[in-house]
Parts: C-alpha cells; structure tokens; sequence
C-alpha cells in the first residue's frame, strides 16, 4: 500500500521491541511536506524508537515506513545509510562534534562526505551558522564553547545540506531553561524558512507553541494527534 500523497513521511502498523521489550506495538502516523510535528509522551514510550524508524535508522519488526514513495522498511542497509546522508538530518540530545574540528567544519560535515567543493562547503556552513546565531563561534573548537552552542553547531550540520526531513530527537535536553526555547525556536524557524519537515521527539513545552500539530506516545502507541493551538501538550 503506497503512502497518501500528502505525506512525505508515513508509517503504518510499525511494531518494535529492543531485546524482547516492545518499544512500539502498531504506530501509525502520517507526517506532510514542511510540517513540524512534535511527538511527545513519557520517557521510555517510544519515541526515539520512532524516530529511528521513521530515519532508517532501525528496521521494524513488522509494519511498514515509507518516505514519499519509497518503503524505508524494504531497503537495503546501504540504501537506507544513502538515505539518511543525503535526505535526512539528525539532531540528538546531545551535540556529538568532532573535537578536533571547528565549528565551520564541524558543520561543513555533510557537504564534504557528500563531495562538494570545500571553499562552497564552508561558506554554506558559515551561512548556517550565522542563521543560528554563532557565526562568531566558526573557527572555534568544541571545547571552546557553551553547550547551547554547541547544540547549534549541531543543529546547523543537520540543516547544511538542506534535507527534505529533520529529526530532533529531545534537542532541547541538555540546555538550561533559557536556552531552550532559543534553541528550539532556531531550529523551528530555520526548518520552515527552508520548507524542511521537522520530527521533534520532545519533553519541552515550548512545543506546543511552535510545533504544527502535536502527536503523542503512551507505552508504544499512539493516543492521538492535536492541533497546538487548541490544546496544551501532555508531558
């Protein structure tokens, strides 16, 4: 069965256990062109497991993923690899630099093992950065920065090769309070100005501001879609 061609990402039935655990136990959800989806719930519910489903990153047990028209859940680990490269960005709860790279190349990342030219390379890079606020952080190594920062730098490398989908799975966790809002509107507003779907696994209430709709995760299912502006996030 072929996805509703409204969607750009879609699952259906989608069941998944870690080491005889079950994670998800038959989700089916829907996500369309350039929307910004939260997706949240309990810790352990769910929905990092969803999002590497959705990523290819993990295969599920039975059910089926589909990114436009192609069955994410039938592909090859190279062809899901290719994917997830060329196609798709990640953000997690932690930024995951290389030490021993500036922020620039850091963010440079994807373009370069995609084969672009370095000098072209760079100056996206540059230009993301300064998207996000840290342009002035660009010759600077990791251990040079705040965390905030750094968690931007991240979030500009998933974003340089402007990806058809983000996944942010809990972007906001190791931020304090007044970064987090800062970080996740960055990531919302650079998302939307770029016509980027955003996948946001999440406990931040500031999702609900900011998120398109809101899709929730009890105990590997799903309770139900909301529209943010009707209604206040259960976390």
């Amino acid at each position: 069965m072929a996805p509703p061609d409204n969607d750009v990402l879609w699952t259906r039935d989608v069941h998944y256990a870690h080491n005889g655990s079950p994670a998800l136990l038959g989700v089916t959800v829907g996500i369309r062109q350039g929307e910004i989806l939260a997706v949240t719930g309990p810790r352990g519910c769910g929905k990092t497991t969803l999002l590497g489903c959705l990523s290819g990153q993990l295969v599920p047990a039975s059910g089926e993923v589909w990114f436009n028209s192609m069955p994410v859940h039938t592909l090859t680990p190279n062809s899901r690899e290719r994917l997830r490269r060329d196609r798709f960005g990640w953000v997690g709860d932690s930024p995951q630099l290389v030490p021993e790279l500036t922020a620039w190349e850091n963010a440079a990342l994807p373009l370069l093992l995609g084969g672009a030219v370095p000098r072209k390379a760079r100056r996206t890079a540059l230009e993301w950065l300064e998207r996000l606020d840290v342009g002035e952080c660009a010759r600077k190594r990791p251990a040079a920065l705040l965390q905030s920062q750094r968690q931007r730098v991240a979030i500009a490398r998933a974003l340089v090769h402007q990806p058809d989908v983000l996944f942010a799975d809990e972007p906001t966790a190791p931020l304090h309070c007044a970064d987090r809002a800062q970080v996740l509107r960055t990531l919302t507003t650079a998302g939307r100005s770029h016509s980027i779907t955003v996948v946001l696994a999440t406990h931040d209430a500031e999702v609900a501001t900011l998120a398109d709709r809101t899709v929730t995760i009890v105990d590997g299912r799903e309770s139900g879609a909301t529209d943010p502006a009707a209604c206040s996030l259960s976390v």
